[in-house]
């Protein structure tokens, strides 16, 4: 037990001598758009992360999927870059970017030379202020999202199984639908439809720009002044007023198709990012499957040889979301052996809780995965962006190590007393196709 503290400590000593939150400075443009900056000059790049506050819980029926479909056509042209121009560019100047979209936010991040750096505000400024949403364009791009839907759906049965999981949880919530919407709303939406979310959602005072490296704050609160503060703030987005009401009792779901063995996934409902015990959930979700000496699979794939792999998913979000628990039968096996092998090791942690021993060595790898992610210039913004968005302030983020050193024993314990109840899961099993 000395040992592994003492990791902690000698972990946590060097983490102390890196960033501090003081070294991350602000400020917001007159049109709402707040920026978090880090001079980094241990590499001559730099990197531009835009955090939008729109996922797809800020959609409806009728309109689902279009925030994902956004993260295609931001790439697609605008008033000065036109189609497939802002790649190019980007890359001409030595830049690379990427994209993604979750319930809760759609993020764009660029990463390039430090020399390049308004090359970068000119691009982002022109697809910011004047978008293209041409209808040839749209058309082409609804195909290719159709076509990402299907072959989503067809190829990957852990994508079925939570898009099932999720749609049973929560009926009457904004997670309901999946990210990447409904076929009949994507070949639906209308001009209209994406003129008016283009103009809420990707309105300056609704972003969080992050950048780091060999940058000069100065020097980007002045492109920033230049490029970008002219675009008109919008009115704020509408809350999402969507809340799921509480679950009552289990929920079950079995959808057939062509596998090999069962996959069997369970959701236990649990409180969003902001929530006391986030930090002791994360690390019971390491201590359920990190790893081959982990709970779930030590004893159901390399002991009882029941799944062939188990994980746990869980994450920080706006609201109220599920902590998954998702394994792959092997040949053979039942899906309701798994499940009840599965409740049984939770019911371990529920009735006699975990050891110190254990406790802390999940804590030790926290620390090291959180100091290796925050020891890139790109891992820095992504943090910080996520903290400040999903945590309501970046400097949580510098807390984190001290909040996970916090959680006990018990802490583990009552959480997963508290949340691990039949009465508040959802069951799904994808199956073999049986006939009538």
């Amino acid at each position: 037990m000395k040992k592994v503290l003492s990791l902690f400590l000698l972990i946590s000593t060097q983490l102390g001598a890196q960033t501090k939150a003081d070294d991350v400075k602000t400020f917001t443009l007159k049109n709402g758009m707040k920026f978090l900056v880090l001079e980094d000059a241990s590499i001559p790049n730099a990197n531009m992360y835009l955090f939008y506050k729109v996922g797809s819980r800020n959609e409806h029926p009728g309109i689902t999927g279009l925030s994902h479909f956004f993260e295609h056509m931001m790439f697609n042209g605008a008033k000065k870059y036109g189609p497939k121009q802002f790649d190019q560019v980007m890359e001409y100047n030595g830049g690379s970017n990427n994209a993604y979209t979750t319930n809760d936010v759609t993020v764009y991040t660029n990463w390039f030379p430090a020399s390049s750096m308004e090359v970068i505000f000119d691009l982002e400024a022109d697809r910011i202020s004047s978008l293209s949403i041409d209808s040839v364009m749209v058309q082409s791009e609804r195909g290719v999202v159709i076509s990402e839907r299907s072959t989503g759906l067809e190829n990957s049965p852990w994508r079925l199984l939570s898009e099932n999981i999720e749609a049973t949880s929560f009926q009457e919530g904004a997670y309901h639908w999946p990210v990447i919407g409904y076929e009949p709303d994507i070949k639906n939406w209308t001009k209209e439809d994406l003129e008016y979310y283009f103009r809420t959602y990707y309105a300056p005072n609704n972003c969080v720009v992050v950048m780091s490296g060999a940058i000069k704050f100065d020097a980007v609160k002045a492109m920033a002044e230049k490029y970008l503060e002219r675009i008109p703030a919008q009115p704020a987005p509408k809350p999402v007023h969507l809340l799921e009401t509480p679950q009552t009792g289990e929920r079950r779901i079995t959808v057939q198709k062509d596998v090999s063995a069962p996959y069997l996934g369970i959701g236990y409902r649990v409180p969003n990012a902001k929530s006391d015990d986030y930090f002791a959930l994360d690390i019971l979700s390491s201590i359920l499957t990190n790893g081959n000496s982990s709970r779930l699979y030590s004893a159901l794939v390399d002991k009882k040889q029941l799944a062939s792999n188990i994980f746990t998913s869980f994450s920080a979000t706006f609201d109220e979301n599920l902590f998954g628990i998702l394994a792959s039968t092997n040949r053979g096996k039942k899906a309701e052996d798994l499940e009840k092998a599965i409740y049984e090791e939770l019911e371990k942690i529920r009735k006699d809780g975990i050891t110190a021993n254990e406790l802390q060595k999940v804590k030790n790898q926290k620390l090291i995965e959180f100091y290796n992610q925050i020891e890139t210039i790109n891992g820095k913004s992504n943090n910080i962006g996520t903290y400040e968005v999903f945590f309501g302030d970046y400097r949580r983020m510098f807390d984190a190590p001290a909040l996970y050193n916090k959680v006990t024993v018990d802490d583990i314990k009552r959480v997963a007393n508290q949340y691990f109840k039949k009465s508040t899961r959802t069951v799904g099993i994808v199956e073999t196709n049986v006939e009538d």
